[in-house]
């Protein structure tokens, strides 16, 4: 039976090179590839541009990428919370790319549906304007150009053999539409599962989409901001 199952992070990843475009699931550290990740940053790639949603925190996530340097550019809708990245930003060591998040997911959406470029008045008449293309509609509305990636690097829970997946609850995030917007898209699962034991309509994203699924270990899924009843 064809499969799509790899043995381990390195196995799966072996072919990402300097200068690779990355798209990396998670929303702070909710649904974070962890292991890829943590494999990344014991390689020595360089010059990597990253799309996601912000660049780790806590030490955690992205951020052990960026304090080795890895990271040249990154796309990111949050920037926020996360002293390891300002540091990088000021002193010049990483050039960063603002985008309102409701603009970045959809030009990562746009990506993966073959859409070009889209018109959205979100971020008109601020810097996000600036060298814009900008046309009339029913208010003015700059334009927005599909974001692509080499590689989709995202986590879910489960995975079939095929590559079909399904994700827990909020760990969903932005990596369905990675997934489709990546050249080749990389996934480590907390369980692999039997084909047909994700029904039909529980899958979130079908295996056309999917090139690579390994099974991950040691999740710390961490708790970025602790709240408990006073």
């Amino acid at each position: 039976m064809y499969s799509k199952i790899y043995d381990n992070a390195k196995e799966a990843l072996s072919d990402i090179t300097d200068g690779s475009t990355i798209m990396s699931g998670g929303f702070g550290l909710c649904g974070i590839p962890e292991n890829s990740i943590n494999y990344l940053s014991t390689t020595n790639l360089k010059d990597l541009k990253v799309v996601s949603n912000n660049i780790g925190n806590s030490g955690r996530g992205l951020v052990k990428l960026l304090k080795k340097n890895m990271i040249s550019k990154g796309y990111c809708s949050y920037v926020g919370g996360n002293p390891d990245l300002e540091e990088a930003m000021l002193s010049g060591k990483i050039e960063i790319e603002l985008i309102p998040q409701g603009t970045l997911s959809e030009r990562i959406r746009a990506a993966g549906m073959g859409i070009r470029a889209f018109y959205t008045p979100t971020g008109y008449g601020t810097e996000v304007a600036e060298g814009k293309d900008i046309k009339e509609f029913d208010r003015p509305c700059i334009l927005e150009h599909a974001l692509h990636a080499d590689f989709a690097i995202i986590k879910a829970q489960k995975a079939d053999p095929y590559g079909n997946l399904w994700f827990k609850e909020t760990a969903r995030n932005f990596s369905p539409l990675m997934a489709m917007a990546a050249k080749t898209t990389i996934v480590e699962v907390e369980e692999i599962v039997a084909l047909g034991d994700i029904r039909p309509e529980d899958v979130h994203i079908p295996g056309v989409f999917v090139q690579r699924v390994y099974l991950g270990s040691n999740y710390e899924n961490a708790i970025e901001f602790l709240k408990v009843k006073e």
